[in-house]
């Protein structure tokens, strides 16, 4: 056993000796290693003072290096006799064959291992062994492998590996040395597989994908492995671990950046250049107008200040015109079915509007501060007769600062700064999703509904900045006040699309009314005539009775197959809470079986009709529909769809959808589509939201085209002694009638959160080479790690991975 354990350990260490040659073999410009064995021993040979020094970091962990048992004891004369003896009995003709050289000294059974040493000697000396050797070659290997000399022995065992000796190692070159290790150790388990082992080797060593590994690599991991217990790893030795696993073009922290920033470029593309050219513009304009006012006679007054408040003006026009774009929905919709969504990215349309945003607040500080703090001064205060040269044609008096503040251009700029800084501190996060706790009076003036009436204040503005450019002093001519020409095109298709286009409101009738527990409101209602979607898309809900100006947007549950339109409704703000509060009037409580601890949940009266039932229920408008990033599913025959809570229900229409084909597809003929769902949720009773689907994919879904995947946070992982029985109850449920006690649907649940990584990589492996999309739908929290695995394993596989996401 001692000698198998020697041989597992020689395996070990041996690959780390080929790491001593590394940089002897470098080369000067890729830094590469090069294919020379020959130049990698000479270079080796010459250069002791080198080995010693790599010695002094690695030697505690080398010293184990052997390939028979410990006999530099005193009794090598005992040895050599013992070895003569086993050469006498299995020679032939004088000479050893080669399957009995690792008997004969000593190396046991291990007649692969043993006779992948042979060669490797045999090579070293320019021997031919195919007919076997004499004792005194036996002799001469004997002794180089009982060597104090470690060099030697790492060498040995160095050239035993890299059997073509180009100082490299390939996967396949891993795999046989894996086979060959775990023949000597008897790890049949093991031997199968070397394959996989050699894969993730591979996989940890060659972050850089050359499809090999370098000797240097494999010396620093292997130098913390076979350190002895007693001895400890310094921080150097430590470091040089770490950058083993680190791609090369991130081991300099200057590479490290630029390599992340081309990177984030090749993925975000469309966002750059739309962001480089939004910014371009801004510059462009300033400095065009900067310009245009710097060789006018008002520069001798009022100098620069009247050249940055002008830049920045014209800056907002064009700021206050664009902004609309991002928010025209029925335009954006219209775009995803055009060839320009592969340039634009208008999945980002919110994200580039709060830009937008961002540049009007510099626009409006800069402009402001310029006129308030310097042009108005140095206007009132100029001397008369060089206000009359310059001025003249103007004014008729010259004017006060006040006067300035107080005049038309003046004072509707006050009111639009004033109303853009109520619009915009509520549409920021904090207010809008009522973070911010105020204090009484003022608690209820945070959330949603707050942001919606604020934000329309910016109708106002806009009528307010039109004036303001209209009555401009130091600008002459109507066609010079271009801030009409700015704003003309984006508010024409903004109004259109509010009140000239489709995009009108529709009356709905409540077919039926369900409030989960959770606070979860499903609405099904009648589809109006003409109204035609996608799913993953989502429409706008109005409710008169609690707001006729308010309109909520909802991913629609429904498929595009279905009869009516649903929406799941999760309460959150005040005005879902108003709706759901509404439709309590008009529900009433229902169990399957009151004995019985079910999840309990309100429903309407289904007996009623349908003009009855409209009696009692509350007014429902509806807008749409729109687009959204889960339409795309269409282009992926895989799915890979998650959902955290609410966010499962772009997703639902979509699984709603592909069922609806898989029922009426021929019998025999399956979808060419496969989707993966994962929903994670806290709440037992979320679960009822969607258990007729679960139960209709479980039903009809013979070839597995949908697989779900659920997952409830709130319950221990499997194996926890904590969820023990309940596991345990769950196995039996399921087992004796099909039904899961958790979520009582066919879909069994798992508990606590998936493994994402473990998820990924079993898609990839069982798509090879395929395209997987990844529709995410959630809090913000999880998109980067989901972004993050599909970048790392799309590169690391053939598979890839498109991840598209849509935040709540």
């Amino acid at each position: 056993m001692e000698m198998e354990h020697d041989e597992s350990v020689a395996f070990s260490i041996d690959r780390s000796s080929r790491t001593f040659l590394k940089d002897e073999v470098r080369l000067s410009v890729s830094g590469r290693l090069s294919k020379s064995g020959s130049s990698r021993r000479r270079l080796l040979s010459d250069d002791k003072s080198r080995m010693k020094r790599q010695r002094s970091s690695a030697a505690r962990g080398l010293d184990g290096l052997r390939f028979v048992d410990r006999v530099m004891s005193g009794k090598e004369v005992d040895a050599w006799m013992a070895i003569e003896k086993r050469f006498q009995r299995f020679s032939a003709d004088g000479k050893l064959p080669r399957e009995k050289f690792g008997i004969c000294i000593g190396m046991g059974d291990s007649c692969e291992f043993s006779g992948e040493l042979f060669d490797a000697l045999a090579r070293r000396k320019g021997i031919d062994g195919s007919n076997g050797i004499t004792l005194d070659q036996v002799r001469a290997f004997w002794e180089d492998l009982t060597k104090e000399d470690l060099d030697t022995r790492i060498h040995i065992f160095f050239d035993m590996c890299d059997k073509n000796g180009d100082g490299l190692l390939t996967e396949e070159d891993v795999k046989e040395v894996l086979i060959m290790s775990a023949s000597a150790n008897k790890l049949s388990t093991f031997k199968k597989q070397a394959g996989t082992y050699a894969a993730l080797i591979m996989e940890r060593l060659d972050p850089d994908q050359y499809g090999y590994i370098e000797m240097w690599q494999l010396e620093t991991l292997l130098k913390s492995m076979a350190t002895p217990k007693e001895a400890t790893m310094n921080s150097n030795d430590t470091t040089d671990l770490a950058k083993t696993m680190i791609p090369e073009l991130y081991r300099n922290p200057w590479r490290k950046f630029m390599t992340r920033v081309f990177e984030s470029g090749l993925e975000n593309w469309k966002v750059f250049w739309v962001l480089l050219l939004f910014w371009e513009m801004n510059v462009a304009l300033f400095m065009w107008k900067f310009h245009q006012y710097s060789l006018m006679k008002s520069f001798q007054v009022l100098g620069y200040c009247s050249c940055v408040a002008k830049g920045a003006g014209e800056t907002l026009k064009f700021n206050m015109a664009l902004i609309l774009l991002p928010v025209c929905r029925r335009t954006l919709t219209a775009i995803r079915e055009t060839y320009v969504a592969k340039l634009l990215p208008v999945d980002e349309n919110i994200n580039f509007h709060k830009i937008i945003a961002l540049a009007i607040v510099i626009g409006t500080v800069t402009h402001t501060i310029a006129h308030l703090a310097c042009n108005f001064i140095r206007l009132s205060r100029c001397p008369r007769n060089q206000f009359q040269a310059i001025f003249g044609g103007l004014f008729v008096t010259q004017p006060s600062y006040m006067s300035l503040v107080l005049s038309i251009p003046g004072y509707t700029g006050i009111i639009m700064i004033i109303l853009m800084a109520i619009s915009f501190t509520f549409a920021t996060t904090s207010f809008r999703r009522n973070v911010i706790k105020l204090p009484h009076p003022f608690n209820n003036l945070a959330g949603f509904t707050s942001f919606w009436y604020t934000h329309h204040l910016l109708i106002i503005v806009y009528y307010l900045f039109i004036i303001h450019g209209t009555f401009l002093v130091l600008t002459v001519g109507w066609y010079n006040k271009t801030t009409w020409m700015y704003l003309l095109l984006p508010m024409l298709c903004y109004a259109s699309e509010r009140l000239l286009t489709t995009d009108h409101k529709m009356r709905v009738d409540t077919i039926k009314a369900i409030i989960y527990t959770g606070d979860v409101l499903a609405l099904y209602m009648t589809k109006p005539i003409g109204f035609k979607y996608k799913s993953g898309m989502y429409l706008f809900v109005q409710c008169p009775q609690i707001s006729r100006f308010e309109w909520h947007p909802f991913s629609i549950t429904s498929a595009p197959g279905d009869n009516y339109l649903s929406v799941h409704i999760r309460t959150l703000g005040d005005w879902t809470k108003a709706l759901r509060e509404e439709f309590a009037k008009a529900c009433e409580p229902r169990q399957k079986n009151p004995t019985e601890r079910k999840l309990a949940r309100m429903e309407t009266n289904s007996n009623l009709t349908l003009q009855e039932s409209q009696a009692i229920y509350p007014r429902i408008y509806i807008k749409g529909p729109y687009g959204a990033p889960s339409q795309n599913y269409r282009k992926y025959n895989v799915l890979l769809l998650i959902g955290l809570g609410i966010g499962a229900t772009p997703f639902i229409s979509i699984l709603n959808d592909l069922l609806h084909n898989l029922k009426q597809s021929k019998s025999g003929k399956s979808l060419d589509k496969r989707a993966y769902f994962y929903w994670v949720t806290r709440e037992q009773g979320s679960f009822e939201w969607f258990k007729g689907v679960m139960d209709d994919i479980a039903e009809h879904d013979r070839d597995n085209i949908i697989e779900m995947h659920n997952y409830l946070t709130s319950v221990y992982e499997q194996g926890d002694v904590r969820s023990a029985l309940i596991s345990m109850v769950q196995s039996l449920q399921h087992a004796k009638d099909g039904v899961d006690v958790v979520s009582q649907s066919r879909i069994k649940t798992h508990f606590a959160r998936p493994n994402w990584r473990k998820v990924f990589y079993d898609l990839a492996a069982t798509y090879e080479g395929g395209r997987i999309g990844v529709f995410y739908c959630g809090a913000q929290a999880l998109t980067r790690q989901l972004k993050s695995l599909c970048k790392e394993i799309s590169k690391q596989n053939i598979t890839r991975f498109d991840f598209h996401k849509e935040n709540f």
